[in-house]
């Protein structure tokens, strides 16, 4: 009985030990998810400034260069590709959902591959379905570390292409949050530009009364184009985070709410033995002081 009793001791200390640190891990969860939600709404004054740039670019000639894929064959033709997903465990079906999304998506366009991937997890989903990944970023671990990553990912995108060979397509793949700790996986295609949406831009209305003045018409559309380009991977870095840290979260509810109820299968199993074990004693004491009455 005793022997019975310390293991459940043990069982129980330990369990209350791992409770304590996922409860450590849901509340880092918590707050990370805060700082990347900030983060994506601090953009949003940013990005409206880059895009009344480009409306004013996309008004005059000169701005078809961005609008069309490399040439040759459509077999032949590079296309980019960047998926985000997570470093660390204990994020449920995180990776393998944006990765399923992205090969069923790439599966469809014609031209040679080339994917990036942003996490050693979904770096694993990616080579075991035999996507040609040519490289590997680490996640970032806080909103000032997506800015390098960032720079990284558009210098790896632009190596080794020269300015005759045209744009090269480019897709993001990552999963946006949702309500609670809900996500879903979502694609963006960041170039070549979008036509519908380079005619939407070039309508904006600009909000004062003096007239803007492009100077250096391909230098500063160059320009702006590299700021959308930076915008558009960092609010896809910081939602995936976001989507992380929720799903993480989300998982550390569930693993908690099941170590409360192991603790109290365990406390009941526990207290169960230690009165079986003093009303065994009892039933000694009794037998005992019956039998020196009886003699």
């Amino acid at each position: 009985m005793s022997e019975t009793t310390a293991s459940l001791r043990r069982k129980i200390s330990s369990a209350g030990d791992l409770q304590s640190v996922v409860r450590t891990m849901k509340a880092l969860a918590a707050s990370s998810i805060g700082q990347y939600e900030k983060s994506v709404s601090a953009l949003a004054d940013y990005n409206r400034t880059v895009e009344l740039g480009l409306s004013v670019c996309f008004r005059g000639a000169g701005s078809t260069a961005f609008l069309t894929g490399g040439t040759g064959q459509a077999d032949t033709v590079e296309v980019n590709a960047v998926v985000f997903g997570s470093d660390q465990g204990l994020v449920g079906q995180f990776n393998d959902v944006v990765a399923d999304y992205a090969m069923k998506t790439l599966a469809t366009l014609p031209g040679r591959l080339q994917v990036w991937a942003v996490g050693e997890r979904v770096h694993a989903r990616l080579t075991d379905a035999g996507l040609p990944l040519v490289g590997l970023f680490g996640v970032p671990n806080s909103v000032k570390a997506i800015t390098p990553l960032v720079g990284q990912i558009l210098v790896e995108s632009e190596a080794g292409r020269s300015p005759d060979e045209g744009v090269a397509p480019l897709y993001l793949f990552y999963n946006r949050p949702g309500s609670g700790s809900v996500y879903a996986p979502v694609s963006q295609r960041l170039l070549p530009l979008d036509e519908n949406w380079r005619r939407k831009l070039a309508k904006l209305p600009w909000p004062t009364g003096n007239l803007p003045e492009i100077m250096g018409d391909s230098t500063t559309l160059r320009a702006l184009i590299r700021e959308y380009l930076f915008v558009s991977l960092f609010r896809a870095c910081a939602e995936s985070l976001a989507s992380e840290n929720a799903s993480r979260l989300a998982a550390m509810q569930r693993a908690d709410k099941n170590i409360d109820e192991l603790l109290e299968s365990l406390n009941r199993t526990f207290h169960s033995l230690r009165q079986s074990g003093i009303d065994e004693e009892l039933f000694d004491v009794v037998s005992g002081f019956e039998s020196l009455k009886n003699s």
